[in-house]
């Protein structure tokens, strides 16, 4: 009986399905880094793999630093709290506030105090909303030109890994708690997430 247990529990764990290899690769790192793209090699089928180089980049995209950018409705969110923004502001046509309080009246060229700051400082599209969707739900639509600011999958590896705005979110100056890891280690997952077919987790 002893021996026929063990063999079951063997087989059992030979057999575990990739996704739950994928979710360990994914949580065996602390909360504030992220995983390099060499330590997911232990997984052996390509499709999880590519989808597991997402997962651990939806701790950047679904942090407060991304988000509060990325909101679902018209007014931006702020803090790690993810509160609505103080005071009440609103999108405007082209994402940098309406004519009365446009974003850059507050927001200056780099973070000044507690307020943070670039020289293009503003909400992300509307089509680009992500706050409330799930890691894979938000796979799907940054692979999407029409809600993703008409980018390819080689622009965004550019994107995510160089822009300046983007970079923003691991220098965000006090109060704030910056994204995970680093913006090379951002970049290094979505490149080697783009080349191996960019895969998706699933919803």
């Amino acid at each position: 009986m002893r021996i026929d247990l063990r063999t079951t529990l063997f087989v059992a764990a030979v057999s575990l399905p990739a996704n739950v290899l994928t979710a360990y690769a994914v949580s065996s790192v602390a909360p504030d880094s992220l995983a390099s793209v060499e330590s997911f090699s232990s997984i052996s089928d390509p499709t999880a793999r590519s989808a597991a180089y997402f997962t651990e980049l939806g701790k950047v995209l679904t942090s407060p630093r991304c988000l509060n950018c990325h909101p679902a409705g018209d007014r931006p969110r702020q803090g790690d709290e993810a509160r609505l923004h103080q005071p009440p502001v609103e999108r405007g046509a082209d994402g940098f506030g309406l004519p009365a309080m446009r974003c850059p009246i507050c927001h200056q060229g780099a973070n000044f105090g507690i307020v943070p700051g670039n020289p293009i400082w503003h909400l992300a599209p509307r089509e680009m909303a992500w706050e409330g969707k799930t890691v894979g739900e938000i796979c799907a639509q940054i692979k999407d030109p029409a809600r993703n600011g008409n980018r390819s999958l080689a622009s965004l590896v550019e994107h995510i890994g160089e822009d300046h705005l983007v970079g923003w979110a691991w220098t965000p100056g006090a109060g704030r708690k910056p994204a995970q890891g680093t913006q090379q280690q951002a970049g290094e997952l979505v490149e080697a997430w783009v080349t191996s077919g960019a895969m998706c987790p699933k919803p």
